[in-house]
């Protein structure tokens, strides 16, 4: 079961309907409802269409009848005679053949023609001739044209009356002065609507043609939307929003979500904080000012066991920052997501045991003084047992003179702190057995006391040990000099060796390896630099209470002469307690 079926399954009162489902429903009695309001309209207007077609059939027909001079000439006689004219006279009269001539060319449902006093002098129907027609005529008969839909004797019909205007007598001019007469002209109701069915049937057909491409789109954009979300519903994404941001905001790891494409998907706050990003999200991985070290180390997923175990023991430098990166791929459904990176921020780790290492070699190197130091009192034991007490006080006094253990370091007694005197012999001897000389520069002067010496040594050792394997790399005679300097609270060292010299355009402090001679060859600097974590490290540690650290001379023109290698400088705020008022130098050796 997916994480998204369980996800959906969890959800209170969450709809068993899918999303895409519930939305092609909506959609589709929306297209349905759309649809039917539009065919409504078009029906109303074609309706309308018909209904206005008729009364100009209608009107145009009575116009023409009533401009003809010999209706008009025999309704001017007509309404000249004050008596009522019979129907017997009227029923095979020449106004009653023309009407019904047009009625058969027009199909229209009737023709009436009538007189000044609304007396039918031409109807459809015989029987009614020389009677008052039924529907108002007085508008008319003031020279109105009247266009409506009535319901007569012959039933509801769409009807026209247009005014008879008398002829002057001898003349074919119209005299508009009073109306003698009128014309009315009409179409029954189902003919005007005779093509409303063809009409219904072609706007059904279009609508129901509508609905089927609008389902069919709608089908596709279904599909397309769950191809898009990988099947997911809006609550399966709400629920995964809010797990996403319980664990990205939940874990002091950095988190990057990047596509196929190499587009940031995903990224929380502990990974802008660590990666140094502003706003990172949509944009691509090589745009955001990562190091050449992030960049290769992100350019392709990790994809075997091997891979990932690598990623988790070799830690990257960037800025000030050491990165432990793991990568895994994603993917659902068989398609290829692109792949999540952990950043782990292990400076304060890597830090530790660079302090831890250094007291194990101060430990190492006391445990040495204190064997030395036990042998010299069993020669002194061994003379007072004897009885060559002489030669005993003589050794004892001797042992006063030049301290408990004698290191083989020129300038140590220019140190009056016991600890960097037995730190820098412990690291003497370690030189000495790798045929390098370790020394103390001449204007040396440390007069109080480390009160860091954690820090100190992490410091002053990594550079140290850097020195020593340029050296060993370099020309003979091979050696490391080291000058320490006190100035109130603040120790102030550099470290020269004879190495070759850091070359040029390389920057120490890249991660690009831990000796501070980096070398072009890439076999001897992964061989020796290890993990590049060591100066960047120790600039960090020297930058966290204020001091820096930092290249003095690639090619090595300081300090101890031309032909030297690099030389590194380091300053180490509140790393000194000075001496207090009347203690001397002598007083602090050991």
């Amino acid at each position: 079961m997916h994480s998204s079926d369980r996800a959906r399954q969890n959800l209170p009162g969450a709809s068993r309907t899918r999303f895409a489902t519930r939305a092609l429903f909506l959609q589709l009695g929306t297209v349905i409802l759309v649809v039917a309001l539009c065919t409504g309209v078009y029906l109303a207007l074609a309706m309308q269409q018909l209904r206005k077609e008729s009364e100009t059939s209608a009107l145009n027909i009575a116009r023409t009848m009533a401009e003809d001079p010999t209706v008009r000439q025999l309704v001017t006689e007509f309404s000249a005679d004050p008596g009522t004219p019979l129907a017997a006279d009227l029923r095979d009269g020449e106004l009653q053949y023309t009407a019904r001539a047009i009625m058969a060319r027009t199909g229209g449902l009737f023709v009436v023609v009538t007189d000044d006093h609304g007396i039918r002098l031409a109807h459809p129907n015989a029987d009614r001739l020389g009677k008052e027609v039924s529907t108002p005529y007085a508008k008319v008969l003031e020279g109105h044209e009247v266009v409506d839909w009535e319901v007569g004797t012959l039933g509801e019909s769409a009807r026209a009356k247009v005014p008879i205007y008398a002829l002057q007598p001898g003349e074919f001019v119209s005299s508009r002065e009073q109306p003698v007469g009128e014309v009315s002209v009409g179409f029954e109701r189902g003919s005007v609507f005779t093509d409303l069915p063809m009409l219904v049937g072609s706007i059904t057909l279009a609508a129901l043609g509508s609905l089927a491409l609008a389902t069919l789109a709608m089908l596709l954009m279904r599909r397309r939307l769950e191809r898009a979300t990988l099947g997911l519903q809006p609550e399966d994404l709400a629920a995964l929003v809010q797990n996403q941001t319980a664990v990205l905001d939940g874990v002091g790891d950095g988190v990057l979500g990047i596509d196929p494409d190499g587009i940031v998907r995903v990224c929380n706050s502990a990974a802008e904080r660590m990666l140094n990003l502003v706003d990172p999200v949509g944009q691509p991985i090589t745009a955001l000012g990562l190091s050449d070290a992030l960049l290769a180390s992100l350019a392709l997923p990790s994809t075997s066991d091997e891979d990932r175990t690598r990623a988790l023991n070799e830690g990257i430098v960037h800025g000030e920052r050491i990165l432990y990166l793991e990568q895994r791929p994603v993917e659902r459904n068989g398609q290829q997501l692109g792949r999540v990176v952990i950043v782990r921020d292990r400076t304060d780790i890597v830090a530790l045991s660079q302090r831890l290492e250094t007291v194990s070699a101060m430990t190492g190197a006391l445990r040495v003084q204190r064997h030395e130091f036990a042998n010299r009192i069993h020669v002194a034991t061994g003379l007072i047992d004897a009885k060559r007490v002489a030669e005993a006080r003589e050794f004892l006094g001797e042992l006063l003179q030049r301290g408990s253990v004698e290191y083989p370091v020129p300038g140590l007694d220019t140190l009056g702190d016991s600890f960097l005197q037995a730190f820098l012999g412990a690291k003497a001897l370690e030189a000495g057995e790798r045929g390098v000389r370790l020394r103390i520069a001449e204007d040396s002067h440390v007069h109080g006391t480390v009160c860091r010496p954690e820090d100190t040594a992490a410091v002053l050792g990594n550079l140290v040990d850097n020195a020593i394997s340029a050296a060993v790399r370099g020309p003979a005679p091979r050696w490391v000099e080291v000058a320490l300097f006190d100035d109130a609270s603040e120790l102030v060292l550099t470290v020269a060796d004879s190495g070759d010299g850091v070359p040029a355009g390389r920057d120490p402090f890249a991660g690009h390896g831990d000796n501070q001679d980096l070398s072009s060859d890439a076999s001897t600097t992964d061989e020796v630099h290890g993990f590049g974590i060591g100066l960047p490290l120790s600039r960090e540690i020297a930058r966290a209470t204020g001091g820096e650290l930092w290249l003095m001379d690639a090619g090595g023109t300081l300090g101890a002469g031309a032909g030297a290698g690099a030389v590194f400088a380091a300053r180490l705020t509140d790393a000194v307690e000075p001496p207090r008022s009347g203690e001397g130098h002598s007083e602090e050796r050991t």
